[in-house]
């Protein structure tokens, strides 16, 4: 889903302030910032549209509407339908299937880092030629298009078959960390997943890919206090939907991050929710009420800018 609108200098102030902690390394020409939250890519060009893309697009694209139309007296942005890019050609497809689909691969991915609450996971996970087919029929190539109910059905029949580690970072890690770069942790945690699969097994495997959340240096860059760093990596955009063993470690990460927030739901006997919008935020202000601020270190990522929201009614 990708929806696009135009907003006003106050409204692209208070985005640039909102994603500040949650900017990507890589800016695309003529923008501002690019951002991910809950699984949403949020673009923000200069000329003041702004581009939402992902499963929940029109969760947080809905946010800023609100916020537009409070801060210029009721007048909503108007929408531009987004014009499909060209479909690439069957020879294109096949060509780039050659690089990431039809091969033995280790791939791995990260969910939680765009939440407010629940951890960060990272998985990563060795999918051969002759999963192929097993996969596809689980609905795995489309990974983007399960629901959660659908994942919690369909993982367990994954994680029987398919080799992989799974690393969570809690919040009471993350929130030690007073260094709070997203993409050091995502670094760090995707080195540490990918390492540990491989001394379970000597995979034969063709390539080792991550979805490109920085740039390479960048990423080698933040690993140069580790003992041990894994370094044949193939760093591509857009990886869960090319690349199978991506997806897998995804949907895996995504199954367990589910886990951990039921955990959590039930022990706060609440159901926590997701994203950072204005439902965390509100939902933080009652755990708050309940259980006084130092609940937020348990359950939340405070360096967010929903702890700042929570707490204002506090002081």
């Amino acid at each position: 889903m990708t929806i696009v609108f135009k907003i006003s200098d106050n409204t692209k102030e208070k985005m640039i302030s909102y994603y500040a902690d949650k900017k990507r390394c890589k800016t695309p020409p003529y923008a501002v910032f690019q951002a991910e939250e809950g699984g949403t890519i949020i673009t923000l060009y200069e000329s003041g549209k702004v581009m939402f893309q992902g499963i929940s697009a029109d969760v947080d694209a809905n946010m800023w509407r609100d916020m537009e139309a409070h801060l210029n007296n009721g007048k909503a942005p108007v929408e531009n339908k987004k014009k499909e890019k060209e479909k690439k050609t069957s020879q294109e497809l096949y060509e780039e299937r050659k690089l990431y689909y039809y091969i033995n691969s280790i791939g791995s991915d990260e969910v939680g880092t765009g939440d407010y609450f629940g951890p960060i996971v990272v998985t990563a996970s060795f999918v051969s030629k002759d999963d192929i087919s097993f996969l596809e029929e689980l609905g795995v190539k489309d990974s983007k298009k399960l629901t959660d109910q659908k994942i919690l059905e369909v993982v367990p029949k994954i994680i029987k078959r398919i080799p992989y580690e799974t690393i969570i970072y809690t919040n009471y890690e993350y929130n030690k960390n007073k260094e709070f770069n997203m993409n050091k942790i995502k670094a760090i945690l995707h080195n540490k997943a990918i390492l540990a699969l491989m001394k379970k097994e000597n995979f034969n495997y063709d390539k080792v890919i991550i979805d490109q959340f920085c740039y390479p240096k960048n990423y080698f860059g933040y690993l140069k206090d580790a003992n041990n760093v894994f370094r044949k990596i193939t760093f591509t955009t857009k990886a869960e939907d090319k690349c199978l063993s991506v997806a897998c470690s995804s949907l895996i990460s995504r199954y367990v991050f589910i886990k951990e927030m039921d955990k959590m739901s039930k022990k706060l006997n609440a159901t926590i929710p997701k994203g950072a919008g204005i439902q965390a935020d509100e939902f933080g202000k009652k755990m708050v009420k309940i259980h006084g601020k130092d609940i937020l270190n348990e359950i939340a990522k405070t360096n967010f800018k929903n702890t700042d929201k929570i707490l204002k009614e506090e002081n």
